[in-house]
């Protein structure tokens, strides 16, 4: 199946500007985001989403990509647009490309990576040599998955990642994670995917970030929802609460009358953007009560529930 146009997924015209292409983003990034829109295809529609606007919000990316399409990767840097797009149609009419599937891992686990035989659509471009005497044929792109922690994603920070080739040979690489990352992002690393041929430039590999499922925090993009215990004369009367951020500690401020299931807003506390407005954390009220109360404690409840005419289960 061909790939879809980045246009397309963004639902925006090929000359759109920066903050058009951003908010179609923003907007299409709520609509499908895995950990709000449950359909099953709704991570891999937020996947492509990601990756149109990783390329599309790039000046540089985005020249490259209306000059050569889906090809903007493995097309070398010194190629006319023009040249190319004749010697890609020259090729297309000897014959399509064979599929062939290449497997990668890393030190976290799995991964296959498709890889595209370039022989017979690049043919051409490079003197039309058959596959016993082609010229020089860019590496093709890798993709793999990323695990990270919640607080990886806050800070950054830089990882070793060992990577073993389809021929076994294992490479070390250095990724410098930026702050801030969001689940779909994804990460390149030039020149470190498949090696190309007749000392033509290496693809490039990306990472595909995942943020694992965390004890304390959940993630919806850049916004995190934490829970927030609190005794029972806390949530009726008003507190002041020290709360664990990744970005250390913080203090909410409870409302009166506050019970379980508020959400309390600590704005941009959040996961960082480097791009732009920063994400929120939201304190979830959760009443609690003593486990075992003391007499003084059960008289004082006692106490209440004579005096109070409140009734939860009363309609309001």
């Amino acid at each position: 199946m061909p790939a879809r146009d980045f246009y397309e997924i963004l639902g925006v015209s090929r000359d759109a500007s920066a903050d058009e292409i951003q908010n179609a983003y923003r907007r299409l990034a709520r609509q499908y985001h895995p950990d709000v829109n449950k359909h099953p295809d709704a991570e891999e529609r937020f996947k492509q989403v990601s990756e149109a606007y990783d390329v599309l919000s790039d000046p540089q990316q985005r020249k490259r990509y209306d000059a050569f399409g889906e090809d903007f990767r493995r097309v070398p840097p010194d190629v006319d647009p023009e040249t190319y797009a004749r010697s890609r149609a020259g090729a297309g009419r000897t014959g399509g490309g064979r599929a062939r599937e290449s497997t990668w891992r890393t030190e976290g686990g799995q991964f296959d990576a498709e890889g595209i035989d370039l022989d017979d659509l690049l043919g051409g471009m490079f003197g039309g040599r058959t596959r016993r005497g082609w010229g020089r044929i860019p590496g093709s792109d890798q993709e793999v998955e990323l695990e990270l922690t919640v607080e990886e994603a806050y800070r950054g920070g830089n990882r070793k990642l060992t990577v073993h080739g389809p021929t076994g040979a294992d490479r070390t690489i250095d990724v410098k994670i930026p702050a801030g990352v969001v689940n779909g992002q994804r990460i390149r690393l030039g020149a470190q995917g498949g090696q190309g041929t007749g000392g033509a430039p290496a693809g490039d590999l990306y990472l595909v970030v995942r943020i694992a499922d965390h004890p304390r925090y959940r993630v919806s993009g850049r916004d995190l929802t934490v829970d927030l215990p609190l005794a029972a004369w806390e949530g009726a009367l008003g507190a002041s609460v020290p709360i664990e951020t990744p970005g250390g500690e913080a203090t909410v401020k409870v409302p009166k009358a506050s019970s379980t299931g508020r959400r309390l807003r600590l704005k941009g506390r959040g996961l960082p953007n480097p791009r732009g407005k920063p994400g929120d954390l939201y304190a979830e009220v959760k009443l609690m009560v003593p486990e075992r109360l003391t007499r003084e404690e059960e008289r004082l409840f006692e106490e209440l529930a004579g005096t109070s005419k409140f009734d939860p289960r009363r309609r309001r």
